[in-house]
Order: C-alpha cells, then sequence, then structure tokens
C-alpha cells in the first residue's frame, strides 16, 4: 500500500492517537481523565473516518496507517 493514499487528516488522526496513548503510558501522567477521553475521542474518529469503505483489506490499511504515522512521528521528533 502507499502511504499517500491515506487523506492528511487520517494521519493527523493517528499521530494525534498515538501522542495521546504516549503521554497516558507515561509515568505518573496528568489529567488521565481528559488523556482517557481524548483517547476514546480520536480511536472513534480512526475507526468510523470515511476513507476505509474504499479500501479492500481494512485491517492491513489499519496496520499500515499505524506504521506510518509513527515513523512519520519519529521524523518529526528528530
Amino acid at each position: 500500500m502507499d502511504a499517500t493514499d491515506f487523506p492528511s487528516d487520517l494521519v493527523q488522526t493517528q499521530a494525534a492517537w498515538n501522542a495521546t496513548y504516549q503521554a497516558l503510558a507515561a509515568l505518573r501522567p496528568r489529567d488521565t481523565t481528559a488523556l482517557r477521553r481524548r483517547l476514546l475521542l480520536l480511536s472513534v474518529r480512526l475507526w468510523w473516518h470515511p476513507y476505509w469503505e474504499t479500501v479492500p483489506s481494512v485491517p492491513a490499511a489499519r496496520s499500515e496507517l499505524r506504521h506510518l504515522a509513527r515513523a512519520h512521528g519519529a521524523v518529526r521528533a528528530a
């Protein structure tokens, strides 16, 4: 699957989900309730994004999106 197939808002949402998850997984995170609510909101946006209706293999595409967002986050951190 080509990374350019993903809409930018979907990649950004996955990257935000990753960042929120990392913040929640940190030692003694602050405001865990807000982080959990944000994670839930982002999860719903990811799950119900209209893009998934256009993909023949949704599980493979979701996996590729997670991989792409992690790589995108690593580039930003560098």
